[in-house]
């Protein structure tokens, strides 16, 4: 693997490059965008060692190909790709999030003996541009690999090049990233969007309107922040498993509505016990041994330094932290902090080591 070409140079593609550099700092890396700006920012910056204009010229020079564009656009890349004189031992990856259309569009490729691997890192940020990308940004999530017809050499090789990315690799078929993708993001993000725009509608009167929101309701809808257009794309291109999974949703709400109508006390008692029961047991020790983050719920005072205590304490005892999120911080009530680790170990350590420093423990997932 000498060379690398990356076809868009966004959030995405910009931290592979990154996470590429770091781990292999003797592969060249060349970068290809419609927007020169960002290529530009991605040599100022040695992302990149090369540029390229075009598809057609590039991909033949290159040993790995990593198409980091929309899921429309890596479904015309794969169709030039499959007309060019690749190299015979060339890996193609892509990181397109629905891998049913990719796969089809990456048959022709594959039928003239070239390796392909679909990929999909369940990672991103708020901020978006080759600017927001870092090597880290991959780190302890999920990343799918689907294979279709390619070999496991291939898939090594993959893992090998994105070694740095530190992600948790996940191989599944087409069907089953694409359902639940669908379940687990696509259909939340909707859900997530609806709510604020509804919200908004039936506050519209009111002056202190969304002003109020906060707590249960920025955390269930901080995914309607996302990009419009990506996401716009991503139910195009996934439709029909998000359309059945929205009605499903649909019918259960339908449901809960007539039993509230009804005054049923114990459909509506049922309704959020088997809600609670389901999400208090998520995790590896009750479903298996997925790789998963591990969860430590604590009590923190609303007080100046409160939250600098938890993160130094830690860190002085070499504890690393996967993700930190306030759940509710109000005036005069403690705030719930949720730190999150890569394995259970490291969560357990924590724990004994906060409550040695009198913080409460609430809930450990």
């Amino acid at each position: 693997m000498t060379q690398v070409l990356i076809k868009g140079f966004g959030l995405i593609g910009s931290s592979l490059a990154l996470a590429i550099r770091q781990a292999h700092p003797d592969v060249t890396i060349v970068g290809q965008d419609v927007q020169s700006a960002s290529l530009t920012y991605a040599l100022d910056h040695q992302l990149i060692d090369a540029t390229a204009t075009e598809l057609t010229t590039a991909a033949p020079q290159a040993d790995v190909i990593i198409l980091a564009g929309p899921v429309s656009v890596i479904c015309d890349d794969l169709a030039i790709l499959a007309t060019l004189p690749l190299k015979p031992q060339v890996l193609i990856t892509d990181v397109g999030s629905t891998k049913q259309t990719v796969l089809k569009a990456a048959r022709p490729l594959q039928q003239r003996g070239f390796t392909f691997v679909g990929g999909h890192p369940m990672a991103g940020s708020h901020k978006a541009g080759v600017q927001a990308g870092r090597a880290d940004l991959f780190e302890n999530a999920y990343y799918f690999l689907v294979p279709g017809l390619a070999p496991q050499s291939a898939l090594d090789n993959l893992q090998t090049l994105l070694q740095a990315t530190h992600v948790k690799w996940l191989t599944v078929t087409p069907k089953q990233h694409d359902r639940l993708v669908a379940q687990l993001s696509h259909l939340p993000h909707i859900v997530a969007a609806a709510l604020v725009n509804q919200t908004q509608a039936a506050l519209a009167d009111s002056p202190l309107g969304l002003r109020l929101a906060a707590g249960g309701f920025k955390s269930i809808t901080r995914i309607a922040s996302a990009d419009p257009t990506m996401w716009t794309a991503i139910l195009q291109n996934n439709a029909d498993l998000i359309i059945q999974q929205l009605q499903a949703y649909q019918a259960e709400l339908a449901e809960i509505q007539t039993a509230i109508a009804a005054q049923d006390t114990a459909q509506l008692t049922q309704f959020f016990a088997a809600a609670k029961t389901t999400r208090d047991h998520l995790g590896p020790e009750h479903l298996g041994s997925l790789p998963n983050f591990y969860d430590l719920f604590l009590n923190i005072p609303d007080q100046v330094g409160a939250l600098a205590d938890v993160t130094q304490r830690l860190a002085a005892a070499e504890l690393s932290l996967v993700n930190i999120h306030i759940l509710e911080i109000r005036e005069e009530v403690d705030g719930v902090l949720q730190v999150t680790f890569g394995d259970a170990a490291t969560r357990d350590q924590a724990a004994t080591l906060l409550q040695a420093a009198d913080y409460q423990i609430v809930r450990r997932d």
